[in-house]
């Protein structure tokens, strides 16, 4: 899942930390691809309209 993505959808990192329950500087940390356990529940709290690309994710 897409930082660039996620964070359109959510209208900016606040609104995205405060549903996660982080702070603005954990997300911020984030490199271009969301970890992957946040992508996870990003995709539930969405209701699949975000969705994990597991190949995102493979070494």
């Amino acid at each position: 899942m897409l930082k660039n993505i996620v964070l359109k959808y959510f209208n900016g990192v606040t609104p995205l930390a405060r549903i996660l329950n982080l702070s603005r500087g954990a997300i911020s940390q984030w490199g271009e691809i969301i970890p992957e356990k946040n992508a996870y529940r990003i995709q539930e709290i969405t209701n699949g309209e975000l969705r994990v690309d597991p190949k995102l994710y493979r070494d």
